[in-house]
């Protein structure tokens, strides 16, 4: 059963052993942009296409609105969605072009205010980021290494469901909760699943599902939270995972296990080891789905917006089995 984090007794000199322990700069040469994703290679997408049996699609995303998770914390807000033209416009005729009737729109919103990706240049670790870039190649007009728009065609897959919440008999684990690497074995030996180099792994821990049932985010958006232990990264880098998907707002446990850095687990996995994040994924779907069939294997794609020197990028994964 996950553990609190009040156990930890951990510190910054853990973080800076774990960050070189899992490292991975140069171990795709010195120009690498993808980092993990590399370990999804044409047999591991060959692999992934032939589990597609049901002819059944699933949605991983949750709808952007403004009754999404943020709360203006760290400058996020939820997405604002402006018409341009509408039907009423047409019954008015009011439109600009006498020849035709038509709707438009824009929408204005940061890009990892839901379901999104964290690009590799999201975040720093004494000033680099992923493959021992400088940090201040982040600049102003965006990244000049390691933007979303490197990842497009990668991030589709195996994808596979550890369902912790599920496996623990409840319907969400307990703010501050840390699933540790037992957690993650004991779950897929449950499941009768196993993990595989370049596997996308996707860890349901209930949380959004929580949210909306109670109708608000209060605390979602950078609160408390259940979320994979700081020793999980030891555990992604050595089965060669290719990237994390969770239903929380940073995949990490909250409070985080140590005092002394905010989002430790970051620390290590986004810029030392080069794994691809997905927060905010919207799992009940899913959970209920494999839960049903037993099948908690299947074909992932989630390509990001391909928007040039971005560090982020919402998403709408979609799983096929």
């Amino acid at each position: 059963m996950p553990h609190y984090y009040e156990e930890s007794n951990l510190v910054m000199a853990d973080l800076e052993a774990m960050a070189e322990k899992c490292s991975n700069w140069g171990r795709w040469g010195p120009d690498d942009q993808i980092g993990t994703l590399n370990f999804i290679g044409p047999e591991e997408l060959k692999n992934a296409a032939s589990l597609v049996k049901q002819g059944k699609s699933i949605s991983l995303g949750l709808d952007f609105n403004q009754d999404g998770p943020q709360t203006g914390k760290f400058r996020r807000f939820n997405p604002v969605h402006t018409m341009l033209a509408t039907g009423t416009d047409a019954s008015a005729g009011k439109h600009t072009h006498p020849n035709i009737q038509y709707a438009d729109d824009m929408v204005t919103m940061p890009l990892q205010c839901g379901t999104q990706w964290d690009a590799l240049s999201h975040i720093f670790n004494n000033g680099k980021m992923w493959n021992g870039y400088e940090a201040s190649q982040v600049d102003a007009n965006g990244a000049k290494k390691n933007g979303i728009e490197n990842v497009k065609s990668k991030t589709v897959g195996r994808g596979v469901l550890l369902d912790v919440a599920r496996h623990c008999g409840v319907d969400s684990l307990d703010d501050g909760m840390a699933i540790s690497i037992t957690d993650l074995k004991e779950t897929a030996n449950s499941q009768g699943v196993d993990i595989r180099r370049g596997d996308i792994v996707i860890v349901r821990t209930g949380h959004m599902e929580r949210c909306l049932s109670k109708g608000n985010w209060d605390g979602y958006s950078g609160g408390d939270s259940p979320g994979m232990a700081f020793e999980t990264a030891e555990w992604a880098f050595d089965n060669e995972i290719s990237a994390v998907c969770t239903d929380t707002w940073g995949c990490e446990v909250r409070p985080n296990e140590i005092a002394d850095a905010f989002q430790p687990w970051h620390w290590v996995v986004i810029p030392k080891m080069g794994l691809t994040l997905g927060e905010i994924f919207y799992l009940k779907d899913i959970g209920e789905d494999c839960a049903a069939d037993g099948v908690y294997e299947f074909l992932f794609c989630a390509p990001p917006l391909p928007i040039t020197g971005a560090v982020g990028s919402p998403i709408n994964p979609i799983v096929l089995k």
